[in-house]
C-alpha cells in the first residue's frame, strides 16, 4: 500500500500542482482515494528523472510530504490493510509508517511484499524481517549488504545476508537478465527477454506491481511462474518512454498471463 501524503485536510494548496494532478490521476484510473491524505506542511514529493541514450536512468528523490507520513495514519487504514490480499511497502515515506504498515499487515495474515526502493544503507532490520518477500535490484542489494551484484552468484551471495535478516524470501532484479528468487531452500533465477530499451524507469515498479497483482489474484501459481510473468510486464514498460505512461494496460499484454 503506497501513500504519498501524511496529514488529513480538506483541502489540497492551490500551489501544489503535483498533488492535484496527483488526485486527479488517481480518479481517471479508478483508484481509491479514501486514505491518501494532504498536508499543508509540504509539496507534493517529486522524482525528477533523466535518461540517457541507452535508456538507463538517474532518479533525484524530493521526498516532501511522503516524510510527513505517521504511524498513526497506517492505524487509520487498518480495515483496508485487514482486508487486503497483499500489502507492498517501499521506501519513500517514513520508515515508521512503513514497520507500522508491515507489522500491521503480519498481524492479519496479510502478505508483505517490501521494495526497499530507493536504497537505505541504514534501513531498520525489523523492515526486512517483516517482509515476507523483500525485493531490491542490483544497486540496492549492494548498498543493503556491500556485496557488489554484477553476477548471479553475487546475487545468490547478497540475497543469503538478506535472508539472515528474517525476511521469508528475497527477490534481486537482474534488469535485462531477469531476476533472482531466494529462500533458505535455495534460489531459482528467472531470465528476461532480450529487447533493445528505450527508457528503463519504472521498470522496478511495473515487476513489483506484477508481481502484487499476481499475487493477490493468481495465488494458485508458483512463484516462479509468477516472476516470469512479472518479468514480461517489466521488459514492456522498458520499449516505451516514460515511467506510467510506459505501462501496458490489461488489453495490450498477452492473455496467457492472466490465464
Amino acid at each position: 500500500m503506497d501513500w504519498r501524503y501524511s496529514c488529513f485536510f480538506e483541502d489540497i494548496r492551490e500551489d501544489d500542482s503535483f498533488g492535484q494532478n496527483y488526485l486527479q490521476n488517481f480518479r481517471d484510473n479508478n483508484v481509491n482515494i479514501s486514505h491518501v491524505g494532504v498536508t499543508s506542511e509540504a509539496a507534493t514529493g517529486v522524482a525528477p528523472i533523466a535518461v540517457d541514450d541507452a535508456g538507463e536512468n538517474c532518479i533525484i528523490i524530493v521526498a516532501g510530504a511522503n516524510l510527513k507520513m505517521t504511524a498513526a495514519d497506517v492505524q487509520r487504514a487498518e480495515k483496508v490493510i485487514k482486508e487486503s490480499a497483499v500489502v507492498v511497502c517501499q521506501g519513500e515515506i517514513t520508515t515508521e509508517a512503513t514497520l507500522a504498515a508491515l507489522t500491521m499487515a503480519r498481524k492479519h495474515n496479510v502478505k508483505t511484499l517490501m521494495n526497499a526502493a530507493p536504497a537505505d544503507a541504514s534501513l531498520d532490520k525489523a523492515i526486512i524481517m517483516n517482509s515476507d518477500i523483500f525485493c531490491v535490484n542490483e544497486s540496492e542489494a549492494e548498498v543493503l549488504t556491500r556485496v557488489e551484484v554484477k553476477t548471479v552468484q553475487d546475487a545468490q551471495q547478497a540475497a543469503k545476508i538478506l535472508l539472515s535478516h528474517g525476511c521469508g524470501s528475497v527477490i534481486i532484479t537482474l534488469g535485462s537478465d531477469g531476476a533472482l528468487y531466494s529462500t533458505v531452500d535455495g534460489h531459482i533465477k528467472v531470465p528476461a527477454e532480450k529487447v533493445t530499451p528505450v527508457d528503463t524507469t519504472g521498470a522496478g515498479d511495473a515487476f513489483v506491481g506484477a508481481l502484487a497483482y499476481y499475487l493477490a489474484y493468481h495465488p494458485h501459481l508458483c512463484m516462479k511462474d509468477m516472476l516470469q510473468r512479472s518479468c514480461k510486464v517489466a521488459t514492456i514498460s522498458v520499449q516505451a518512454p516514460g515511467t506510467q505512461s510506459s505501462y501496458p494496460t490489461r488489453d495490450m499484454l498477452d492473455r496467457k498471463l492472466f490465464a
